[in-house]
């Protein structure tokens, strides 16, 4: 059709609110009040109008509806690294229980750098997102929480929800955000507990890079394991660095080169005993007849390990779908107490107990 717009279509090829009230025979504020919600509508009218709107395979733009605030604006998952498995299992379930309740999700990469994170929180609220979720831990906790403060203000005017996963206690800043976390203390303590209890008396810990919240909370559940079993902590057999392989690696190695006396390694992270074993099997000691390793996140990839990796589970993706369930149920409301869910440990071929013919000697490397 030259120089007309076909019946039922817009400039752009798409219908119109236009299209959609010539349609069903009613006013184009009457469509708009339909899909507003804003104002109430006969039945029957708007029967209609959704009618119309279905033969002429019509959407409402949901920039135009946010602009009227009638809009259900997306849930945002911003998270330090997409390549990380817990936090990838953390968006996952925010994503299908967002799904399940018929919004959009949309995850973002901060990269943990402060400044990026709030770049992205300053364009979520540009986007009027419903929910705006943070994951992970956190460095200076005075910094941290004066910009939680901010963020939840900025928020705020556009009524968007702060809510922060398995991230440090707020001590009363940002006071209207959700918070949700699991026993990260406990969970290391658990670890480090069944170590001791099979025997072990000197443990290599790599809890994660030091003044890292999450990383100095595991620390605190493996003290705490040796203070309840009275047995002393060798400071030397604690080496505070990333959450990585290579991390796992490079100080299970220098440990080794160093002399350390251990016989068993408490890993903050899974992919950290990842490079833990790596260094083991290079220097040709036995997995768990001579060191025994446990993790923590239990991420898929543990069975996969040689030996399949003892670990703490921590459930993420059950976390992820709670903190879309609270936004959506509490807006507009208080907050509840922070929700705390637990940790559970999986023993699995990589621990045993310790070698009884030398439990105090360094590993040796064949």
């Amino acid at each position: 059709m030259t120089g007309e717009r076909a019946r039922g279509r817009g400039r752009t090829g798409l219908p119109t609110i236009r299209d959609v009230a010539a349609e069903a025979g009613v006013s184009i504020a009457t469509v708009s009040r339909v899909y507003s919600g804003d104002r109430p509508v006969m039945p029957d009218t708007r029967e209609r109008v959704e009618a119309a709107a279905r033969k002429l395979d019509f959407t409402m733009n949901a920039h135009a509806r946010a602009l009227k605030g009638a809009a259900d604006g997306p849930i945002a998952v911003l998270i330090g690294d997409i390549m990380g498995a817990s936090f990838a299992a953390l968006a996952r379930g925010a994503e299908r229980e967002a799904a399940e309740r018929g919004r959009l999700c949309v995850v973002g990469t901060t990269d943990a750098d402060p400044d990026r994170e709030a770049a992205q929180v300053r364009l979520m609220r540009e986007h009027r997102a419903t929910a705006v979720i943070l994951v992970g831990g956190a460095s200076d906790l005075a910094e941290y929480r004066a910009r939680m403060d901010d963020y939840q203000r900025l928020l705020a005017t556009v009524g968007s929800r702060l809510v922060l996963c398995g991230r440090p206690a707020l001590e009363g800043h940002a006071p209207d955000a959700l918070v949700l976390s699991y026993s990260n203390e406990q969970g290391a303590f658990d670890a480090t507990a069944e170590l001791l209890r099979s025997g072990h008396r000197r443990i290599l810990a790599l809890p994660g890079a030091a003044g890292y919240s999450t990383a100095s909370t595991r620390l605190a559940g493996y003290r705490r394991a040796h203070a309840e079993r009275g047995v002393a902590v060798d400071e030397s057999l604690i080496s505070e660095s990333a959450f990585s392989r290579d991390a796992g690696r490079a100080a299970t190695e220098r440990a080794l080169d160093d002399g350390a006396e251990f016989t068993a390694v408490f890993a903050g992270s899974d992919a950290t005993a990842s490079g833990v074993l790596a260094a083991l099997h290079s220097r040709r000691i036995r997995v768990p007849e001579e060191v025994s390793v446990i993790g923590f996140d239990d991420v898929p990839a543990a069975l996969d390990m040689h030996p399949p990796l003892s670990s703490v589970a921590v459930p993420y993706e059950e976390m992820g779908r709670l903190a879309v369930s609270l936004a959506l149920g509490h807006q507009g409301e208080p907050p509840p107490e922070p929700t705390i869910l637990p940790t559970t440990l999986v023993l699995r071929g990589s621990t045993a107990g310790a070698p009884q013919s030398a439990p105090d000697r360094a590993p040796r490397a064949r």
